[in-house]
């Protein structure tokens, strides 16, 4: 009974202790969603079609039953258990034609979409 008892115990302190950060622990980095680069935002350009967006930046990571012309990809990286990079893009097409970009990656003035801003929307004549 008593054997028992100390196993419970020790099994319910060594579950306690798992939530504790011990020192020089390794903690894994994760990255969530498409990764969204400088380089594949340079590449688009208004009037793509859906098959050259997603050959550039890949398959969305929502692609909304109720909204079928807007696809979204999302980016977030956490390093040492801290959100260190977030990055959205969402690509807006009007049948198979890319019509609208909005991001919170700015272009590069070598890019395509040189004249976007971030957190704004790029749009052409619809």
């Amino acid at each position: 009974m008593r054997s028992t008892i100390i196993a419970i115990g020790l099994t319910a302190l060594l579950t306690a202790c798992s939530s504790w950060e011990f020192p020089g622990v390794y903690r894994l980095d994760i990255d969530q969603g498409n990764i969204i680069t400088q380089e594949m935002v340079d590449q688009l350009e208004i009037g793509m079609s859906r098959s050259q967006v997603e050959y550039i930046m890949g398959a969305p990571l929502i692609k909304d039953s109720f909204e079928p012309n807007r696809w979204d990809y999302i980016f977030r990286m956490r390093k040492d258990g801290e959100m260190t990079e977030q990055h959205n893009l969402s690509a807006f097409f009007n049948g198979d034609v890319l019509v609208k970009i909005v991001t919170d990656v700015q272009p590069s003035e070598k890019g395509k979409m040189a004249g976007a801003t971030a957190q704004s929307e790029t749009a052409t004549s619809e």
